[in-house]
């Protein structure tokens, strides 16, 4: 029995390092959309059976990064960019109705966390580490998603996000991840909206901010749609 718990542990640890590693080369686009999955090449290159590689890909394939074809092939999931207008009509409605809602609420140990989120932010901007910048917007919206309240909408919010890691990647790649300070101090402006409890100006700034983004990604696809992207892993 004891062997066996320790083996359901290593294979546990096996599986979260494959899926901690290839996750951030998809989010990364090291792994460009569409590059198969082999199995049995990643169990050479991890040095690990094929059990925990192919519970790793199990985990990516349940968040969209992976998809599993028809004749079983396994690949990086494609960007539909298709769905792009759609996407970003939610994103900028959960944007609103966060940000809003965190005005409205308002919390001192909760802006805590707001805080420090920024701060894994700005030094992420600073450093030009796309995957930490990536990880640091996150926190910091989902954080203020769980200020206004909602779990509801804590859920939904944090999962567009996710599913829009890749798509953000390849707008920090328009600036050559040398994000303007602008995005920092954009997220400056949120928090003094909603330490005011100013619900109309945190509105404002919220779809100012989704406003800039989807421009400048919108302004990416359309230069780059017919070309393949390749961006180097930060």
């Amino acid at each position: 029995m004891q062997n066996d718990a320790e083996n359901v542990r290593v294979r546990g640890s096996g599986t979260q390092s494959v899926y901690a590693a290839l996750r951030r080369e998809i989010l990364s686009m090291a792994l460009e959309p569409g590059s198969p999955l082999d199995e049995v090449r990643l169990s050479e290159r991890f040095k690990m059976s094929r059990t925990p590689i192919r519970e790793a890909l199990l985990r990516l394939v349940g968040e969209g990064l992976v998809t599993t074809l028809p004749n079983r092939n396994t690949i990086v999931a494609t960007i539909d960019f298709a769905s792009l207008p759609t996407y970003f009509e939610a994103l900028t409605l959960m944007y609103r109705v966060t940000t809003r809602g965190a005005a409205e609420r308002r919390d001192a140990g909760i802006m805590k966390t707001i805080r420090a989120r920024q701060q894994d932010f700005a030094d992420a901007v600073l450093a030009r580490d796309a995957y930490a910048m990536i990880e640091a917007n996150r926190e910091f919206h989902v954080a203020i998603a769980e200020l206004a309240g909602n779990a509801y909408y804590t859920t939904f919010f944090a999962r567009l996000l996710d599913e829009g890691r890749r798509i953000l990647r390849l707008y920090y790649s328009t600036f050559d991840d040398r994000l303007p300070r602008q995005y920092v101090d954009e997220h400056e402006e949120m928090i003094a909206a909603i330490e005011a409890g100013d619900v109309e100006r945190a509105d404002r700034l919220a779809i100012d901010h989704a406003a800039q983004i989807v421009r400048q990604i919108q302004d990416y696809v359309a230069r780059n749609l017919d070309r393949p992207v390749a961006i180097p892993l930060s």
